[in-house]
């Protein structure tokens, strides 16, 4: 089953409906590696095709080359580090202030020839008409005349020239006001821009931080896989070799483990098999019954190792809700496997102290495994037997510890027989 959804890249609803969340995270972390294996293998035949075909670049002759200091080291000056150094916002404020200054300085100058051009104008039209008149009178009455009218032309010049030196310098000042409190509103709309930025940064290794935590989090359920597959490889070559060898053993556990021959670890490249059998979802409840009929009765599944009674924990076709209601009247470490009533499988269904987690079981190529791990069964009962000594995730603490039954009175399993 899991082959068959790395393979399509797809899984159906009902099928990720029977997950619970760290089923679904195991194999969001096998789907990734599986796109990350198929984008390498791209990549690889892309850059073979392009070796053969592009031509070799041409080098530049650019270069760049940095001022050394008297250490032989590239020459830098950080602001701000030297005793004699202006803080920034002083500088900023004097660059402002200059700026706004030339500013005000050019347009006062041309403020100053404007006027000096009107006043050329139009006291030169007068002193054309005092000439005309002084030349009609008399030359004593005109020269007089001509003269206080000149010293008063000049008194008056000089005043309208003192008025629009007043004005010039007036407006030169409140232009250069004007100038360095627009500089001062950019400069505080940088600011803003640069406090949008650094949050902005902070949202960034925030997130660099969770793609980071959930990387941590996939090795490590590789490396618990591993070493729990392992571990179980271990106990079966130590059982074997007792065996062989007639040696003693040791005083056998209160709870029987599983077959250790029957363990395999799957570590081989994920293909589509000409024989693959892939579990289909299906609503129908009688479909799923013939289906355990007809391919799981008769290997005796949901039987004890000794085939003298149905196993205590096996239930028929039940609900997600009547199963965690059987489960809450026990104490934690209840469990039960039920037939799926979605998907030809199974559920394990678990009550932890933190509530009730469910487990889909892969009952594809006459084998169980839970989804997502890597061990296979030849039975339900051994994969019982086996998380009754293993927890059931790498996290740990979920062992299976009380078989759940039947309510009494009632078989939930009535129908899968007859």
């Amino acid at each position: 089953m899991l082959q068959q959804i790395l393979n399509d890249m797809y899984i159906e609803p009902e099928l990720l409906a029977e997950l619970n969340e760290e089923q679904k995270q195991v194999l969001f972390f096998k789907m990734r590696e599986e796109q990350v294996r198929r984008w390498k293998e791209r990549e690889a035949r892309l850059e073979k095709d392009e070796a053969k075909t592009v031509k070799p670049k041409r080098v530049s002759a650019k270069a760049v080359s940095w001022l050394k200091a008297s250490d032989s080291e590239v020459w830098v000056w950080v602001m701000g580090e030297h005793p004699d150094d202006k803080p920034y916002d002083q500088i900023c404020d004097e660059i402002m202030a200059e700026r706004a200054a030339l500013q005000a300085q050019k347009e006062a100058e041309e403020l100053r020839a404007k006027k000096e051009a009107e006043l050329e104008k139009r006291f030169s039209g007068l002193y054309m008409e005092k000439e005309e008149a002084a030349r009609q009178e008399e030359a004593r009455k005109a020269a007089a005349l001509e003269k206080s009218q000149q010293e008063e032309l000049k008194r008056r010049e000089e005043e309208e020239r003192q008025k629009a030196e007043e004005e010039v310098r007036r407006l030169k000042e409140e232009r250069e006001q004007q100038i360095y409190m627009n500089l001062k509103e950019v400069q505080r709309q940088g600011k803003s821009q640069d406090k949008e930025e650094k949050a902005w940064q902070d949202s960034l290794r925030k997130s660099k931080a969770a793609d980071q935590r959930r990387r941590s989090l996939a090795k490590q359920t590789r490396e618990d896989h591993r070493r729990r597959s392992l571990k179980a490889l271990e106990r079966g070559r130590v059982a074997a070799m007792t065996k062989a060898f007639g040696g003693e053993r040791p005083a056998p556990p209160p709870k029987p483990k599983p077959k250790p021959r029957n363990l395999t670890l799957t570590n081989e490249p994920l293909h589509r098999g000409s024989g693959l059998r892939r579990s289909l979802s299906s609503s129908s409840r009688k479909e799923i019954i013939r289906w355990f009929r007809e391919e799981q009765l008769s290997i005796r599944v949901c039987f004890q190792d000794d085939d003298s009674r149905i196993a205590p924990w096996f239930h028929g076709i039940i609900s997600r809700q009547e199963a965690e209601d059987l489960l809450r009247e026990g104490s934690p470490g209840g469990f039960l496997v039920r037939v799926s009533e979605r998907i030809f499988g199974y559920v394990l269904s678990y009550q932890s102290p933190d509530g009730v987690k469910h487990f889909l079981i892969d009952a594809t190529d006459n084998c169980y495994m839970l989804l997502g791990d890597q061990i296979k069964f030849a039975s339900l009962g051994e994969l019982v037997e086996y998380h009754k000594e293993e927890p059931l995730t790498p996290s740990g603490g979920e062992r299976l510890l009380h078989a759940c039954g039947q309510k009494p009175g009632t078989l939930d399993y009535t129908d899968l027989f007859t």
